[in-house]
């Protein structure tokens, strides 16, 4: 469709050409993102192939120094005088041999089958019985993913002694001196000073980030669940077995995994554009010419923001059940005779679910009334001034120029909150505990998210396989979601629009 095509649409028809152009879009994006990953896949692979071949060309023309840091890190660094700097790179090296031989090395023997002997218990020579340890694949899978880690950043500790080797090589064939332990120090406060900021940041991410997060994706291809809890009993790898239970292999996963699925989209949609819908109205109401108080109403949400969530939630469970204040009053009133269910009626589960969206609405609106209020107040105004002067109506005013700089700039924000949506534990937790309760669902209620259901596996149940699989489930969905999403809006594809 052409320009003067579209421009001759109505609103709606102009909307739902833009909603059949967006999924239109979807093949191709997913087509787009998975061509990149084939892309970096192949990047990575002559990447490394790029450096066996730097690495056997660097020891066959390299000096005495540059070979022997191949064998003893640090060689090219004693042998041109930088002692302070050889003696790390050689205590790194004795250091990584030492805890292979005396604790790594051990538990990475029994990575692959996660231990061999389980615990048992047995009788003493006065008949007691006594326990005998086994091994614990709880500490195997961790100490054994710490020792990867560890191994990789040896390997890179590694290239760098070799590196640096080479350079120092470099520098005296070219009549220079290789720099001091002090003179690399005085770089890293100056030149280099954005590696010494972030080297505590990354280092604390790689710890207390990384290094559990890799352990929990790899527990998703074991069978750790409540039959399996060391220390008394092994757990070993099952591959893609849990996944396969999720999506087919198990009726009452699947069913579970399903209706759930269904309901986290549902809300993460509903949640995210009534919030945004109603707080953008809410705030052009309050940005209005002529209206007073202003400041009064912009305060009252402001305040509404300033009361923490979990507090809102928790008083709003309160006020919602069967002997709250709502039912309270509803029946003082003679407008009922028996107590709304609004959390807990199990014959009608839309009611907690129309009710979560209500309360949702309820917090939501400050914070996009707060952020919407700063958009609109920076729209120039000589924009409304043009289109009054041509004759434009405040529809089209509205729809010509607020709205598609509110989409523009907001966009992002959109795409995060919905993210969010699809993984808003405090909401459903707070508010329902994912109830009503539903006996054919597995360790979960009605109005459960996929994170709510991960939480009650982990909690209630231990079957910590399936949760760690529905948490990669999860960050796959939004992970594409926001990429495919962000990637095909104007905001990307036209960052100086309105500029």
């Amino acid at each position: 469709m052409n320009y003067i095509d579209y421009v001759q649409l109505n609103p709606f028809q102009k909307f739902v050409y833009k909603l059949k152009s967006f999924f239109m879009a979807i093949p191709g994006a997913l087509a787009g993102f998975f061509k990149g990953v084939g892309k970096a896949i192949v990047a990575f692979f002559v990447g490394i192939g790029n450096f066996f071949k730097d690495y056997a060309n660097n020891f066959a023309v390299g000096g005495l120094a540059t070979k022997l840091s191949y064998v003893i890190m640090g060689a090219g660094c004693f042998l041109n005088r930088q002692i302070i700097k050889g003696v790390l790179f050689l205590a790194a090296e004795i250091g990584f041999i030492a805890y292979m031989v005396g604790f790594g090395g051990g538990y990475l023997s029994q990575f692959g089958t996660l231990g061999t002997k389980e615990a048992s218990t047995t009788l003493d020579d006065f008949g007691m019985p006594i326990k005998v340890e086994g091994d614990n694949s709880m500490l195997i899978l961790l100490f054994g993913t710490l020792t990867f880690v560890i191994i990789a950043l040896f390997i890179y500790l590694y290239i760098l002694n070799i590196k640096v080797a080479v350079n120092n090589e470099k520098t005296v064939k070219a009549g220079d001196r290789p720099n001091t332990i002090f003179q690399d120090l005085k770089l890293l406060l100056d030149e280099k000073f954005h590696v010494t900021m972030l080297a505590v940041p990354t280092t604390l991410i790689s710890c207390f980030t990384i290094l559990p997060l890799i352990f929990m994706i790899l527990i998703a291809f074991t069978n750790f669940d409540h039959d399996h809890q060391p220390p008394n009993t092994l757990f070993t790898w099952v591959g893609f077995g849990n996944f396969g239970d999720i999506f087919v292999g198990n009726q009452l996963y699947a069913q579970t995994f399903g209706k759930i699925l269904g309901w986290t989209l549902i809300w993460a949609v509903v949640a995210t554009f009534s919030c945004y819908i109603l707080g953008v109205i809410v705030a052009l109401m309050i940005n209005k010419k002529g209206l007073k108080c202003k400041a009064i109403f912009r305060t009252c949400f402001v305040m509404a923001v300033a009361v923490p969530q979990f507090v809102t939630l928790l008083l709003m469970a309160q006020m919602l059940s069967q002997s709250g204040v709502v039912n309270v009053i509803l029946q003082d009133l003679g407008w009922i005779d028996q107590p709304i269910k609004f959390l807990t009626d199990t014959a009608n589960p839309t009611m907690a679910k129309i009710t979560i969206i209500i309360v949702n609405i309820w917090i939501g609106i400050p914070y996009t009334i707060l952020s919407t209020t700063g958009i609109l107040m920076n729209i120039p105004e000589d924009l409304y001034e043009s289109a009054r002067i041509d004759g434009a109506s405040p529809f089209v005013q509205f729809t010509k120029i607020t709205l598609p700089y509110l989409i523009f700039v907001t966009t992002p924000q959109l795409i995060s909150t919905f993210v969010g949506n699809i993984n808003n534990f405090n909401v459903i937790f707070l508010l329902s505990g994912g109830g009503p309760t539903n006996v054919h669902f597995y360790q979960a209620g009605e109005t459960d998210l996929l994170v709510t259901w991960l939480y009650k596996l982990t909690m209630n149940k231990n079957d910590n396989n399936l949760a760690a699989a529905i948490g990669i489930i999860v960050f796959i969905i939004c992970g594409t979601l926001s990429l495919i999403t962000f990637n095909n809006t104007k905001s990307v594809k036209d960052e100086g629009a309105f500029g």
